[in-house]
């Protein structure tokens, strides 16, 4: 738990408390001096520091684990995608895709190691949720599987870069890296917005299609979140000191915004 805002200051550096994170009153008021938007608490700590929480430490692998199997996934499923492309350039163009995102893979299970923590054993409470949502939102077509990669892989984007603000520094800069574009984005945009124009009717086949992965996305992070202990009380404020259930509530919120401008982009109604 972090100190609370409102502790009292102590009256000389030589008996500065430290909270269960670690931080101290200097810690706490050079953070504040940084400015409203700079990051306070866990988010201001290195991994060393927030990791004596065990707590957050439990969190935390639950996220790389569940990030981890994600990436693997996206590997995979990238590659299944390729043998539904209409051109060599378009499967060269996914396999050079999914070989970032077995990369991202690997960084993830690196880390991983280096915090000691089994990589398989980190995955494995995520593996049913993920395979369930690809069994149910398996593409019956090329232009499918291009909206499925680009709408499923960025609301799980979006969720992990909300969940990142709150993380310690290094934590925070894994995670981001990891989420880099891999290109994907701008190509399905594209190739469905090519496909659209060529032939409008295909537009409002998509759009459905593009509201169900939404749904059951949010329905599988939800459930995700719901079953692992640790990981949901960080969502809520009990271990990295910023979300609670109304700010869980505005989190999906921006997300849902986010994946109408995404809409928008590859020409098809929200």
């Amino acid at each position: 738990m972090e100190t609370p805002d409102n502790a009292t200051p102590p009256a000389s550096a030589a008996e500065e408390p430290t909270g269960s994170t670690g931080s101290t009153a200097s810690e706490q008021a050079e953070a504040e001096s940084a400015g409203p938007d700079a990051p306070t608490g866990t988010a201001a700590q290195d991994w060393e520091t927030a990791s004596a929480e065990p707590q957050y430490r439990a969190a935390v692998v639950d996220l790389l684990g569940a990030l981890a199997y994600g990436e693997l996934a996206a590997f995979e499923r990238l590659a299944e995608d390729a043998k539904l492309a209409p051109t060599l350039a378009d499967k060269a163009a996914l396999a050079k895709m999914a070989a970032a995102e077995f990369h991202h893979f690997e960084q993830l299970n690196d880390r991983l190691r280096a915090i000691d923590a089994e990589p398989t054993g980190a995955m494995e409470p995520f593996a049913k949720a993920l395979d369930d949502f690809h069994h149910l939102t398996a593409p019956s077509d090329w232009l499918e599987g291009l909206v499925k990669a680009y709408v499923g892989d960025s609301i799980a984007s979006d969720f992990y870069r909300e969940v990142a603000a709150r993380l310690d520094t290094d934590t925070r800069a894994l995670v981001l890296a990891v989420l880099d574009d891999t290109g994907h984005g701008n190509f399905a945009v594209e190739k469905v917005r090519a496909a659209i124009e060529a032939e409008p009717r295909v537009g409002g086949r998509l759009a459905l299609w593009a509201r169900r992965l939404m749904g059951e996305a949010l329905s599988q992070a939800q459930r995700v979140v719901a079953e692992r202990d640790a990981l949901s009380t960080m969502l809520v404020g009990g271990v990295a000191g910023g979300f609670d259930l109304a700010e869980v509530g505005r989190m999906f919120s921006r997300i849902t915004e986010a994946h109408t401008k995404r809409m928008a982009a590859l020409g098809l109604a929200a």
